[in-house]
Formats: C-alpha cells, structure tokens, sequence
C-alpha cells in the first residue's frame, strides 16, 4: 500500500459556527478514532485537540482526535482510485491511519467531514480495495459482453498485508455466468461483502442468444 503524507491542525472550537467559518477558509473537519484502548480512569495528559471518550460502560477509554486539514492538502487522496496509509501529523504528533469515511455535500459534492482511523501492526481494519479483473473470459469469446459489478471489494486484514488492487482472474468466466464473493479467495484477506454478492458476470448479448439458438 502506497504512502501519504498529510499535515493537520488539531481543533477545539467544534460548534457549527466554527465549522461554518473553517469550511469559508478551504478547511475541512475531520476526526481520528481508534487509537489504544485503555482502563479508566484515564492518568494522562490530552493535547490539544484531543478527547476522552468513554466506553464499555466508562469501563475502559479511548482518545479522539479533532483536526482540520485544508482542501488541496487531501485533494489527491481522495480524488483517486488507489488506497493510502496516511503518515498523519497532527500538531507535533503523527500516526499512521487509514480514510475510512468521508461526508460530501448532498448539491455541491464539496467535502464537510473525514474521519481517520489509527491503525498498527497488529490490528485488522476493514478497507475497500480496488477490483482489476485479468484474462479472458471464455464467455466473451463466444460473443458475450463482460460486466464489472463491483469495483471495490471490501477486505479485513492488518494494514500492511492489504494490497493497492486485488486481482481476479476470468479466463473460465463462461456466457451468462457469474462470479460471486464466496467464490474469491485471497491469502491473508477475508473478504467481508455479501457472498452472494455478484463481482462480475459476463452476459449474454442478441448476437450470443442467436448463436446458441441456431447452435440447439
């Protein structure tokens, strides 16, 4: 998985008035969760930007991170098909995390939120990863025409056993047959969609019905 560098500024004021204000300088809310989990009371110090937030009960805590970044700075990472581990610095700290979800205007597809998440060496995440089919399908040979369902795969794994595309290979794809989810297997990965869910499918075309029907 590729490598991005993005610079934060960690963030107090988090009333609409302030977001509203952020959003007319070409900044951008955004959030890092999932840093380490730990039994309350909490007996550290928080930097700025930072939250407590409680869980299991007030059991147990974790740190939330508010932050902005501005436009052109995440303007690569979110317009593009690959996927990134982020490099995140955050005032005088950096993490490593991923882009797990981003909030686009309903009109003006402008970005109001991101959220990060904080990943490490032995923690699963769950990322979608770009599908690439290779080969060529027996179906489409014989005059079918061959149709990526979906594009992305959703995938569970540590973050840096989780690669930039996964490769599917079609060569016994025959006309009007599918491929689904349950049927895909990648080492180290588990594939978290919908078995049944249809990857790609190669169907049958006017041309491909009259061939079989002369072919009966």
């Amino acid at each position: 998985m590729k490598t991005f560098e993005l610079n934060a500024t960690p963030r107090v004021d988090l009333g609409k008035k302030a977001v509203r204000a952020l959003r007319k300088q070409n900044l951008i809310p955004a959030v890092l969760n999932g840093g380490e989990v730990f039994a309350m009371p909490f007996k550290g110090t928080l930097s700025e930007g930072e939250k407590l937030v409680e869980i299991d009960g007030g059991k147990k805590g974790t740190i939330v991170t508010d932050f902005t970044v501005s436009k052109d700075a995440v303007r690569k990472l979110v317009y593009t098909p690959e996927i990134y581990v982020v490099n995140l610095t955050i005032g005088t700290k950096t993490v490593k995390a991923v882009l797990k979800d981003i909030q686009f205007h309903p009109v003006t597809d402008a970005i109001l939120h991101m959220d990060f998440l904080a990943v490490n060496e032995t923690k699963p995440v769950v990322m979608e990863v770009p599908v690439v089919l290779e080969g060529h399908a027996e179906g489409v040979k014989a005059g079918g025409k061959l149709n990526l369902s979906m594009r992305k795969l959703k995938v569970k794994a540590v973050y840096n056993h989780i690669p930039e595309k996964l490769v599917v290979n079609i060569d016994k794809l025959g006309l009007g047959k599918t491929l689904q989810v349950g049927e895909l297997s990648f080492e180290g990965l588990e594939l978290v969609n919908a078995k049944n869910a249809v990857v790609c499918a190669v169907n049958l075309t006017r041309a491909a019905r009259g061939a079989q029907a002369k072919g009966e």
